[in-house]
């Protein structure tokens, strides 16, 4: 027998045995050199040159065996160092005091920690495990090696014994794993699977074409979800910000994307919406929003272009009618169309634990009538003991069992099948120990990371005849005592005052939506349900900073000293239009003083992604001067853009007379000339004649 009240973690028994080694080859050099033992680190010098091993073990794929049937365990062997792992042998080891309740088995599945004794019931020898690879190993424990086992959950474990390297005598260090072994009494009692889909685009946003062509591949991820889901009796929790990335695309939407959506529609699941993006209700209803936030207008977002020209028909009356532009006008999609999901139903919220009883009140105002509102049963008073589904002030909802659902989802994120059999074994023990006649609700993590593979044998091990979310009796009285999340609250209130002042910016734009609508898409997605604490800081902080850089994204470039050599000229001034929209605007300009005389606005249509010249018509109402123009860019509704810029203008207005006056005297200086030089050549060409004559007399 051997006694494991404490059983050894991996990272303290890695530590003795490398302090071990360092005094054992401390002990002989200083034997051999009287010089003592030498420094732990001068032994070993790189982790990754001691050999090291992670387990996993798992019995069947649901941990069930018969009373007096044999135990068939699969133990993988993964080799986590650089260094070649040598055969060893593996023993499996298994407990005969039964795990008693859901806290129990996870004690001993994540600490290795149980009441009981474990003794050894089988062993194998391993093979040699490569650098960075891992094998299975099978391991069988006969009936007769086995005590009669009565009903219920048993710890099992699987160690790996490998002798110490011949070359420096080096001992692999190896992880213990846990598992368990359930021994049924009766049925499992009747399971429902709720399984959200969801996908988060690169941009916080709407998915693209490309994003979606990715996940709906034959072998993309949405796809393979909906093939673990095809033939099971899960119900689906859909997020609408797919269907609507899909068909905002129209005709530009990818075949396989279209095809995804078609064949959703078509599944027999119970499917429901989320929100859209997977916003938490729960924190809209803590920051006092009075609705449910939505994502905007979604229809200026649409590119005619991808949707069917519709001709109209002509009316059958003499009564002239007006002319059509084209004869055709494309017909766009509504917002509800756009979001709508066939044979889903829309009276749903699955929000974050933190719900309270006022809560659900206000979730009954938000879908304006009944509400279903999906918790975890540790959000109740009564904990893990809480039925699948209740009443909350009259208020329905459905609750989740916790230790199972957490157990499920981490069998769906698995891809080895001995680390995925193990979490579903987990399953089946808190299911076995749930103790209620009545069915079990499970909800599946928000995820986009599990594997089709993975998911569909996680939903077959527990399948049960279907269940639909009507089916669950809610009349007993149950009551909340999670707490509000005021800090996830403040937040939402701060994200919606940065959209206000982005409301108020974006009147520049011709089309205001092109850029709020996508802003309160990011906003839901950032108070997703899915969202873990550190996840929601960091992106609330980079949403911000973006925020912060839109708003600058126009404005005035930093003018140079300007020279006026003239009573009346245009200043310079440059636009700067970073947004990839053109952008309405009005320059202001005010002087210092009344020296200047300028015209005070200018109209502006500053190009997209380029910098704009606008010019401002001045007038000097003195000679010369120095003075300070502003500028300023303001919305069409007045808002204020950018910052302030400032100007230094030099007026030199009477250099202009200046060089007018030396300008004329230099003309009247070339034309005296001129006529000077005329009237001497005449004179010249007059005298000449007479000369011959007075020769010839």
């Amino acid at each position: 027998m051997i006694a494991t009240d404490t059983c050894p973690r991996p990272r303290a028994q890695r530590l003795k045995r490398r302090l071990a080694a360092a005094l054992v080859v401390g002990g002989l050099i200083g034997g051999l050199c009287g010089i003592g033992a030498v420094p732990a680190s001068a032994a070993v010098d790189d982790d990754d040159a001691i050999p090291h091993a992670d387990l996993q073990i798992a019995v069947g794929t649901t941990g069930q065996i018969a009373p007096e049937g044999p135990l068939e365990a699969s133990v993988r062997i993964a080799n986590t160092s650089t260094e070649t792992l040598d055969a060893g042998t593996v023993t499996v080891e298994l407990g005969s005091t039964p795990l008693t309740d859901s806290a129990a088995v996870d004690r001993w599945l994540d600490d290795g920690v149980t009441s009981g004794d474990l003794e050894p019931v089988a062993s194998a020898p391993s093979e040699t495990v490569r650098a960075g690879e891992a094998v299975n190993l099978e391991v069988t424990a006969e009936s007769d090696d086995l005590d009669t086992l009565d009903p219920g959950i048993y710890p099992v474990r699987a160690t790996l014994e490998v002798p110490p390297r011949e070359s420096d005598g080096v001992t692999p260090e190896v992880d213990l794993a846990t598992g368990v072994v359930i021994v049924p009494d009766a049925a499992l009692p009747r399971a429902a699977v709720l399984v959200p889909l969801t996908a988060t685009p690169i941009d916080g946003s709407l998915l693209t074409a490309d994003e979606l062509t990715a996940l709906t591949a034959e072998d993309g991820p949405l796809t393979a979800q909906l093939d673990a889901l095809s033939g099971t009796q899960a119900i689906i929790g859909v997020d609408p910000a797919i269907v609507a990335a899909i068909r905002m695309l129209g005709t530009a939407a990818p075949e396989t994307a279209t095809a995804w959506l078609e064949r959703l529609e078509g599944m027999p699941n119970e499917r429901f919406l989320l929100q859209f993006g997977d916003a938490d209700a729960a924190v809209q209803a803590h920051a006092g929003q009075r609705t449910l936030l939505s994502p905007g207008a979604l229809q200026p977002l649409l590119d005619p272009a991808n949707f069917t020209a519709v001709t109209p028909t002509p009316t059958p009356t003499p009564t002239p009618t007006p002319e059509a532009d084209d004869g055709s006008a494309p017909m766009l999609p509504d917002d509800a169309a756009l979001t709508a999901l066939r044979d889903a139903r829309t009276d749903v919220l699955w929000p974050q634990a933190d719900v309270t009883a006022e809560d659900l009140g206000t979730f009954a105002s938000y879908l304006d009538g009944e509400v279903t509102t999906i918790l975890p049963a540790s959000a109740t008073q009564l904990g893990g003991a809480a039925p699948a589904a209740g009443a909350v002030q009259k208020q329905r909802v459905l609750l989740t069992a916790d230790a199972a659902s957490a157990r499920l989802s981490a069998a769906a994120e698995q891809g080895d099948e001995t680390s995925r059999n193990r979490e579903i074994a987990a399953t089946v023990a808190h299911l076995a120990l749930t103790g209620g006649e009545g069915p079990v609700l499970l909800g599946l993590d928000r995820s986009e990371t599990r594997t089709g593979d993975s998911l569909r044998t996680a939903l077959s091990a527990i399948s049960s005849p279907a269940i639909a979310l009507d089916d669950l009796d809610a009349t007993a009285s149950v009551t909340l005592s999670a707490k509000a999340d005021g800090a996830r609250a403040a937040t939402l209130t701060t994200l919606l005052d940065d959209e206000q002042r982005l409301a108020s910016f974006s009147t520049i734009l011709d089309e205001p939506r092109v850029l709020l609508t996508p802003e309160r898409i990011q906003v839901l997605r950032l108070i997703g349900v899915g969202v873990p604490a550190e996840e929601f800081t960091a992106g609330v902080l980079e949403h911000r900073s973006a925020t912060v850089d839109t708003l600058n994204a126009v404005g005035i470039q930093e003018p140079s000293a300007i020279q006026l050599f003239t009573a009346a000229a245009p200043l310079p001034v440059w636009i700067r239009n970073d947004l990839p929209w053109p952008v309405n605007v009005a320059l202001a300009t005010q002087p210092s003083d009344a020296r200047l005389d300028v015209q005070p606005t200018t109209q502006v249509e500053a190009l997209a992604d380029s910098n704009t010249r606008a010019t401002v018509p001045v007038e000097a109402r003195v000679a010369s001067g120095d003075l300070r123009v502003d500028f300023r860019l303001y919305s069409p509704t007045g808002v204020p853009i950018g910052q302030v810029q400032s100007a230094d203008v030099t007026v030199r207005a009477d250099w202009e007379g200046i060089g007018l006056g030396i300008l004329g005297g230099v003309i009247v200086l070339l034309l005296g000339l001129g006529i000077f030089r005329t009237v001497r050549r005449r004179r010249r060409e007059a005298a000449a004649p007479t000369e011959p004559t007075d020769q010839a007399e």
